[in-house]
């Protein structure tokens, strides 16, 4: 299936000596977890500025209140020396805030958003609201991991190629990225896979946030894009239950393609629920004719490429070799 893509509007690409902004807006995170971010993102070149919400004094689940993680949000958007803002970590929060964050001056001039997870609301809501490309990408716990093979699937060992000399080839996406390099990613193929071609702006990120958003601001439109979905730590009957929610709105039936990333410390009942993640998805979505590419490396694990939210992109699966390129 093949769709008109329209120009999203992508915020300038980063110059050495540019500052990123480092905020909490979810979960806390320490100090220690972010402190490789900061080296690696200055040994690049850039300049950090620190959030109060990283590193903060939090004593719950939260890297601090909805006004303080607002707040600190806002600073960095609105902050003109500040090139694009890198979430520390995800976790949840981000739908507490999402409708006080004001984008008035962000959409005037629109710096890149960085992150997963939970971030996924942001991506969605820019998308939707603003039509303003983000990245979904590697967070600051990443930069403290060393790359191994991909294992994106209990029961399908998906192998990335390696970058000889740096020690995660995943973050190094996100310099790519960054510097406006043109996203091209080369992946093994599945058994699940559908064999296609699919031409249209990319979507997506964390199946239950997705799920999370149906219905609201933030919410999604999926006809004649190329959606990708990824997930932690959920039941299987659970990951039934999203697709189902996802299905039954009619967010899968006019896709261009789909991406089925990494689903991960997935867990089951105590009474078998009888599929793994995938032959669910898989299962679903077989009566569509648009192209599907299982065990992409886009998951809560260290294989997590980067990708651009919005941008124009290529699906290509074949027998031999699955090709996304922008």
């Amino acid at each position: 299936m093949r769709i008109k893509v329209s120009m999203i509007k992508t915020p300038p690409y980063l110059q050495k000596g540019d500052t990123i902004g480092l905020v909490s807006p979810a979960g806390y995170t320490s100090m220690e977890k972010v402190l490789a971010c900061i080296n690696t993102l200055k040994d690049w070149g850039y300049l950090v500025k620190l959030g109060v919400t990283v590193g903060s004094n939090s004593d719950n689940y939260f890297s601090g209140t909805d006004k303080e993680r607002l707040d600190d949000f806002q600073q960095m958007i609105d902050d003109d020396e500040v090139k694009a803002v890198l979430c520390a970590r995800g976790g949840y929060g981000t739908s507490r805030i999402i409708d006080e964050i004001n984008f008035k001056k962000f959409k005037e001039n629109p710096k890149w958003i960085i992150g997963y997870s939970d971030i996924t609301v942001l991506h969605s809501h820019l998308y939707s609201n603003y039509y303003i490309s983000s990245i979904h990408a590697p967070m600051a716990g990443a930069f403290n991991e060393e790359a191994r093979p991909a294992n994106l699937n209990p029961d399908d060992s998906i192998t990335a190629p390696v970058v000889p000399g740096f020690k995660n080839e995943y973050v190094l996406s996100l310099k790519n990225v960054l510097e406006g390099k043109k996203i091209k990613y080369q992946v093994p193929v599945h058994e699940f896979n559908k064999k296609g071609e699919a031409i249209g702006e990319l979507i997506g990120g964390n199946l239950t946030l997705l799920t999370h958003l149906t219905g609201t601001d933030s919410d999604i439109k999926t006809k004649g894009r190329i959606l990708f979905i990824e997930d932690v730590g959920e039941y299987l009957y659970n990951i039934d239950r999203m697709v189902m929610q996802l299905k039954r709105s009619g967010k899968l039936s006019k896709l261009a393609g789909l991406i089925v990333g990494g689903f991960t410390e997935i867990k089951d009942t105590e009474r078998p629920y009888g599929k793994n993640a995938y032959q669910i998805i898989n299962d679903a979505v077989k009566e569509y004719s648009y192209p599907v590419c299982f065990g992409f490396p886009v998951s809560h694990e260290k294989e997590n490429y980067a990708l651009k939210i919005g941008v124009g992109y290529k699906l290509k699966v074949t027998k031999s070799k699955v090709i996304l390129e922008e």
